[in-house]
């Protein structure tokens, strides 16, 4: 005879359930107390090899690259300085990163996704709007200020602007990934190596070849 399950059982693995999505979302946990990433290894794996805790120091775990706004000289007026694995060794496994975002005077972090990550963003100094697009194609926009907070969900399409066409903004921008990618959307269709080919490109925005290969000339990145 089939004994049917009760209610506590169905909510005991339901909650189980739960917890295996939530685990699955986000950076794998550590299963120790350092795994200090070794760059240079030639090993690959889901994230970095452990340097050997003989080399450990402290110097892992620092990094000053974000206390002063960046230097922004290019066309959409912003410079992003990140703080992840790639410039915080001791960030390997821990699930976490920071980045600081500044902006001159009218400008924009065009619209792009962190496909690990949510994304927070603390404004240190200025007004920016900001946005992001579900995919059942709604916007969710607002203007924060100085000491304000705006969540990105993973993986949406979002975007800042300053909007403030005389003085400058600035960011610091939080992430539960230690390295959570990004895809500019301009940048990745129209840059992308080998090419998308134009034929994709002029049915997917209605316009022509020609239009096309202007967008891409203004992006492709600058000669020295």
């Amino acid at each position: 005879m089939i004994k049917i399950m009760d209610s506590r059982c169905y909510g005991f693995f339901f909650a189980l359930f739960s917890l295996t999505v939530v685990a699955l979302a986000y950076d794998p946990d550590t299963l120790q107390d350092l795994c200090v990433a070794d760059r240079t290894s030639g090993i690959k794996v889901n994230g970095f090899t452990c340097k050997p805790e003989l080399n450990i120091t402290a110097s892992d775990f620092f990094f000053a690259g974000i206390g002063k706004p960046a230097v922004v000289n290019n066309t959409v007026g912003s410079a992003v300085t990140g703080a992840n694995v790639e410039k915080i060794a001791g960030l390997n496994t821990l699930g976490v990163s920071l980045a600081r975002i500044d902006y001159a005077p009218g400008g924009l972090n065009p619209p792009h996704t962190h496909p690990r990550a949510t994304e927070v963003i603390f404004v240190l100094e200025g007004e920016l709007d900001v946005g992001f697009i579900t995919t059942a194609n709604k916007l969710f926009a607002k203007t924060v200020k100085k000491g304000e907070v705006f969540v990105f969900p993973r993986g949406l399409i979002h975007y800042q602007k300053n909007n403030d066409k005389a003085k400058l903004a600035s960011v610091i921008s939080a992430f539960n990934s230690q390295l959570p990618g990004t895809q500019s959307m301009a940048a990745t269709l129209f840059t992308a190596t080998p090419a998308i080919p134009d034929h994709v490109l002029t049915t997917a925005f209605q316009i022509g070849t020609k239009e096309i290969e202007k967008i891409k000339s203004k992006l492709a990145p600058k000669k020295v």
